[in-house]
């Protein structure tokens, strides 16, 4: 019986995760906390708010290889992670990457930026999309998620869950794909 219910589980983590279009790491890409794409596909199309509360989508950062995090304020594993995050685009953030980090906070921009100076965000821009469609989009099947973006805007990885993305392993994976020493 507990045969069946890890094959069910992984079964709807399967289909959750994109119904088999994502595939472990090879070795050597290891050091990434998420699956790689078989093929690259289309980013979903995503649209949201920056801080000044002009409309936005994940093709304005074409161009250069984005994080994509999907968050918000009431998931406890997101709070955990945001500070990585904001490490993170502090170490790698430029012209070449971008950590975008998507508030899908409902109660409006005033909860995720008391959530950025509670907890001393300093390099993370302020993104929101206030009707939370971007879990939608994107086919996650909780929060944290976390998409990796190539510079063509294409989805090469995921991740379900939180992690430390600031880690030296995973920083130096993630160079690898921005090719930024």
């Amino acid at each position: 019986m507990k045969l069946r219910t890890a094959i069910a589980f992984a079964t709807v983590a399967v289909v959750a995760a994109g119904a088999g279009v994502f595939v472990s790491l090879h070795k050597a890409d290891s050091k990434l906390p998420f699956s790689r794409s078989v093929a690259p596909k289309p980013a979903p199309p995503l649209q949201f708010e920056d801080g000044a509360g002009r409309p936005r989508t994940l093709a304005d950062f074409r161009g250069r290889v984005v994080l994509l995090n999907i968050w918000a304020t009431w998931c406890a594993p997101c709070r955990e992670e945001m500070p990585a995050l904001d490490r993170l685009q502090a170490q790698l953030g430029g012209p070449g990457f971008e950590v975008l980090a998507v508030s899908v906070d409902q109660q409006g921009p005033e909860v995720a930026r008391r959530f950025f100076a509670d907890v001393g965000i300093k390099s993370l821009a302020f993104y929101i999309d206030r009707s939370a469609k971007a879990a939608f989009q994107a086919n996650v099947a909780g929060l944290p998620a976390t998409l990796l973006i190539d510079a063509e805007g294409r989805e090469i990885g995921r991740h379900l869950g939180a992690a430390q993305w600031d880690s030296p392993q995973v920083i130096e994976s993630l160079r690898g794909y921005t090719k930024r020493p």
